[in-house]
């Protein structure tokens, strides 16, 4: 079948994913098991996202060292071994390495996966970006889910994540096979050894930390806001994040139709117009049902706008890896500031303010979207495989 190497990197995307949302329902037993302070597992939390900045820019010359697929497939199995590691660990001051090999493992393999998905929209002549990764979406909400009924059963975190792991691993081995390589040839000169962003995509990276300070910001902070603000009680609360999330998930399994029929530069500016109006909904009201549909509003307007980001930046430079990997650290550090210094804006002013600020982020995209328009590498490869029929 034409579309097995989409369906392979859509389940190394799931995976991914379902591990990042396994850990993630497991942080309360961390936290009890090991003593720690709310303030001690905020610090090791910083971990995995120093961990994936320093070592993301190496995997272009992975890449080009071992081949695409290969790399993929040894970080998506090192991403799932990291999960069953924490529980490992023989006191506290160990989690520290752990969570920072964690994050680097993630990193690199989230680098990999998405010069994958270029690999496969270069192969197809169509995009399929987003739907990649709601992908990851639907597997993280069901890694979490998982872990949700595993921690309601009272299932020993000891027991529930290395299991979780070798699932992980072996789904991960068994469904990448298809994937797509990526082989230089012998008289390429290799990528740096530790790539910085190059100047082709420093306008795309621009979008994309604009698209990712708002998606953090918002994930992290609605259910407050709703609280603080719109006064909205916990559950209810809780309801507005869900409803934002799962507006992006819909939104990105369903943005390949919509990019195919108006094109990533239009798509990015409806998706930021539709974005505004509901951040606009979200500062002017201050009662919980307005406030809600606003953010998935703006959840649904942001969500296509990161896929394709990587698939532009991807497709304008030699290899698909050393475009995403010089966006992607530009988005992941716009992650890693986002949520404090929207939590620092609200405290110093107040949420609205810190929200209309995020708003004009988000509308500042529809000038420099003109940047995403489709356009060849230069001396771009074509994938080993992609000329034949399967």
């Amino acid at each position: 079948m034409r579309d097995r190497h989409q369906r392979a990197i859509a389940l190394v995307f799931a995976v991914h994913g379902a591990v990042a949302g396994t850990i993630a329902t497991r942080m309360p037993w961390f936290q009890d098991h090991f003593g720690l302070s709310t303030t001690a597992l905020g610090l090791i939390l910083l971990c995995p996202p120093v961990g994936s900045f320093l070592t993301m820019p190496v995997t272009a010359r992975l890449a080009y060292r071992f081949g695409a697929k290969a790399t993929t497939r040894a970080l998506l199995a090192l991403w799932s071994v990291s999960l069953a590691l924490p529980v490992l660990a023989p006191g506290p001051l160990w989690l520290a390495p752990v969570f920072l090999l964690s994050g680097a493992a993630a990193g690199m393999c989230d680098l990999a996966m998405n010069a994958q998905g270029v690999l496969v929209e270069r192969r197809l002549g169509r995009s399929v970006m987003s739907g990649l990764h709601g992908m990851w979406s639907v597997g993280n909400l069901v890694g979490a889910g998982l872990g949700a009924a595993a921690a309601q059963a009272g299932l020993d975190a000891r027991a529930h994540l290395p299991l979780m792991a070798a699932a992980l691993i072996a789904a991960g081995a068994v469904g990448s096979r298809a994937l797509l390589d990526d082989r230089p040839a012998p008289e390429e000169k290799p990528p740096p050894r530790f790539a910085l962003p190059p100047r082709a995509v420093l306008l795309i990276g621009l979008i994309g930390f604009f698209a990712t300070f708002a998606e953090r910001a918002s994930g992290q902070w609605a259910a407050i806001y709703l609280t603080n603000v719109a006064g909205a009680g916990a559950g209810v609360a809780a309801a507005g994040y869900t409803v934002f999330t799962a507006c992006m998930v819909a939104m990105r399994l369903g943005g390949d139709f919509v990019v195919r029929r108006l094109g990533p530069v239009a798509t990015v500016r409806a998706g930021a117009a539709a974005a505004v109006l509901g951040g606009v909904i979200v500062v002017a009201f201050r009662t919980p049902v307005p406030v809600i549909a606003g953010f998935a509003l703006f959840g649904a307007g942001i969500a296509v706008v990161v896929p394709l980001v990587f698939a532009a930046a991807g497709q304008i430079t030699r290899t698909p890896a050393e475009g995403v990997a010089g966006v992607a650290t530009i988005t992941w550090m716009s992650g890693l500031v986002a949520p404090s210094v929207t939590g620092w804006l609200a405290g110093a002013f107040a949420f609205p303010f810190a929200f209309a600020l995020v708003t004009c982020m988000v509308g500042a995209m529809i000038w420099p979207a003109r940047a995403l328009r489709p356009r060849p590498a230069p001396g771009a490869r074509v994938p080993v495989g992609a000329a034949c029929a399967d």
